[in-house]
């Protein structure tokens, strides 16, 4: 039952792992007049955040009655309505690619960040970045409707979070350990992904969707 629930939260995870609105403010943030606490402070910040998500929305299926039981009836059809939306949003993003040609203004400010507000601000975009907000809800109901011990669900919860956060924590840990000598690297990807991103997201949000919706009807 873990096994399945660890291999079904991969996808999940990796909507945010994927998502040039994580990885790009991680490559940002390294950019700062000191880069290495303020980019370990925005891990810090990501991490809790995602964390936190995740685990309050297993606290709802166990008010509904999820979390060590059965898995209910409707957590498939709970499936099939997130990996449709997931399709929904993916196909939007498509056909608004063009006009999403440039990432936000906002993005600039991050280069400018101390440790203190790089933390916050990991932990701020999280919440507020509605995609983020939804995988993570969408995580935390399906952990909590699989039916484990609640011995368990802090394992998937631990999963989820590390797989989620892993592309963010990859380059700040990197640089941690290299310094400037990642400084060209980050730049180039941080390059490619600034004119690809809109057509990355829409195939990551479609395929996974596509994954989701599949599990759902599957386990009618």
């Amino acid at each position: 039952m873990l096994q399945s629930v660890l291999t079904e939260l991969v996808p999940l995870a990796l909507v945010i792992a994927l998502s040039p609105l994580s990885i790009i403010p991680a490559v940002l943030v390294l950019h700062t007049p000191r880069p290495r606490p303020t980019g370990l402070a925005f891990l810090i910040g990501w991490l809790v955040g995602i964390a936190a998500l995740t685990t309050a929305f297993v606290g709802v299926s166990s008010l509904l009655g999820g979390l060590g039981h059965k898995p209910p009836s409707w957590a498939s059809w709970l499936r099939i309505v997130v990996g449709a939306a997931l399709i929904a949003f993916g196909i939007y993003r498509w056909l608004m690619r063009k006009k999403s040609a440039h990432m936000p203004r906002w993005m600039q400010s991050l280069s400018k960040l101390t440790p203190a507000r790089s933390g916050a601000t990991g932990l701020a975009l999280t919440v507020v970045n509605p995609k983020v907000l939804f995988i993570c809800a969408a995580a935390g109901l399906a952990i909590g409707t699989a039916g484990l011990g609640r011995s368990t669900v802090w394992i998937a919860v631990v999963w989820f979070v590390v797989v989620a956060a892993s592309t963010v924590a990859i380059p700040i840990l990197g640089y941690a350990v290299s310094g400037d000598r990642l400084d060209n690297a980050l730049s180039r990807l941080k390059d490619w992904m600034e004119q690809q991103h809109a057509v990355l997201m829409a195939v990551i949000l479609v395929v996974i969707g596509l994954m989701v919706l599949y599990k759902g009807i599957h386990n009618l």
